[in-house]
């Protein structure tokens, strides 16, 4: 699936934001094309994640950005009729190549869910069932080390640390999520990929995994798609605008908010569709 990485962008768009480059590319696509059977879902999308940013991916139901988002840790592979053309790269390397452990790829790019899914286990097997099969943890004192500064690194630990063999289904939403996130951290991932997140839970929930998140940021690289602008304009540093399985422009997100280049993007933005 190599294609050619120094064919520029067609339309002069998705280019590096000026005053970026002291945050390394992490993952890079190229010519990424996504297609189920004979459908084709996303159009030679090219979109850099930077390091220890937040990149957001916006735009209206259907148009492509959590398909794009499934193929940087390959959770596409999954759907059988899914095929993905193109290169996607992590730190240079081709995450689609033959040779790559795709258990270790979902390892290094954590991903969380649109609802929460804790396993139906107690809190504390949710944060250690990770690390006990990829063997991060040679001791019951070191797995119970790495599961306290896994749910104090989602912010929980406070909240759940008398009640760590209660069921993880028994938290609220909003915990529910954030003991989800501690689960994707705790295998130390390199990434994180969020799929709506906060699109299940309330207000102050939503709150509490966004402040989350810009913490998160110091230590992680994180995409999240989200369908709310503010909370686009809130969390990320770069934001990138699908329709249509085509990635219409991409920049940092003050310049997406206040001036976007395409009349599409725009129009997203103010409520002109969605």
């Amino acid at each position: 699936m190599k294609v050619d990485t120094q064919q520029g962008f067609a339309d002069g768009t998705a280019t590096a934001v000026a005053g970026s480059n002291e945050f390394p590319v992490k993952m890079d696509g190229k010519n990424v094309n996504v297609f189920y059977g004979d459908k084709q879902a996303i159009f030679d999308v090219n979109l850099e994640i930077r390091e220890r940013q937040v990149t957001a991916l916006i735009g209206p139901s259907g148009c492509g950005k959590s398909t794009y988002l499934r193929c940087l840790n390959r959770m596409n592979d999954t759907i059988e009729s899914c095929r993905v053309t193109g290169l996607i790269t992590m730190d240079g390397e081709d995450i689609y190549d033959p040779s790559i452990d795709v258990v270790e790829l979902r390892a290094r790019v954590g991903m969380v869910f649109q609802k929460p899914n804790p396993f139906p286990k107690s809190i504390f097997e949710n944060v250690s069932y990770g690390p006990r099969i990829h063997g991060l943890a040679r001791s019951k004192a070191d797995l119970e080390a790495l599961v306290e500064q896994s749910l104090r690194g989602a912010g929980l630990w406070d909240e759940v640390k008398d009640r760590l063999q209660e069921p993880g289904t028994g938290l609220s939403g909003g915990q529910q999520q954030r003991l989800c996130i501690a689960r994707a951290i705790a295998v130390s991932p390199e990434v994180i990929l969020m799929d709506e997140p906060c699109s299940a839970l309330d207000p102050i929930a939503t709150a509490i995994v966004e402040e989350l998140i810009d913490e998160l940021r110091q230590n992680y690289t994180i995409a999240i798609v989200t369908h709310s602008m503010q909370q686009a304009a809130r969390v990320s540093q770069r934001t990138a605008m699908f329709h249509l399985g085509e990635l219409v422009e991409v920049d940092d997100t003050e310049t997406m908010f206040t001036n976007p280049s395409e009349k599409r993007t725009q129009d997203y933005i103010t409520g002109r569709f969605g």
